[in-house]
C-alpha cells in the first residue's frame, strides 16, 4: 500500500519559518519525482515546488522562491519543504505528491496568523 504521511504543519507569525515533511513507503521514493501542492482557503490547487529522484534538480512557483526550499533523504524516503519568512498567503494545506500527481499525502495544514 502506497502511503504519503506529511508532518510539521502548524500555527506561525508572518516572518516565521516552518519545515514540513513527507514519509513514503510502498513505493518506489528513491525513483520517484516528487512534488509539493498546496491548497488556500477556498482556492485551488497550487503547484508550488518539485524535485528530481536525486535531489539534484528542483523548481520552484514564483509565490515562494527566495523562501521556500525543496530536499529529499532518499535514504530515510523523506521529502522535505523548508518554508522562511511566512505570509498571509501561504496559508493552506500542504500536500506531498508524487510525480505525475498519482499518490497525495493526507495533506499538512499550515497556518499564518498575528
Amino acid at each position: 500500500e502506497v502511503q504519503l504521511v506529511e508532518s510539521g504543519g502548524g500555527l506561525v507569525q508572518p516572518g516565521q519559518s516552518l519545515i514540513l515533511s513527507c514519509v513514503g513507503s510502498g513505493f518506489s521514493f528513491s525513483a520517484m519525482y516528487m512534488t509539493w501542492v498546496r491548497q488556500a482557503p477556498g482556492k485551488g490547487l497550487e503547484w508550488i515546488s518539485d524535485i528530481n529522484s536525486g535531489g539534484g534538480s528542483t523548481h520552484y512557483a514564483d509565490s515562494v522562491k527566495g523562501r521556500f526550499t525543496i530536499s529529499r533523504n532518499n535514504a530515510n524516503n523523506t521529502l522535505f519543504l523548508f518554508m522562511n519568512s511566512l505570509n498571509l498567503d501561504d496559508m493552506a494545506v500542504y500536500y506531498c505528491v508524487t510525480g505525475g500527481l498519482v499518490w497525495w499525502g493526507q495533506g499538512a495544514q499550515v497556518t499564518v496568523s498575528s
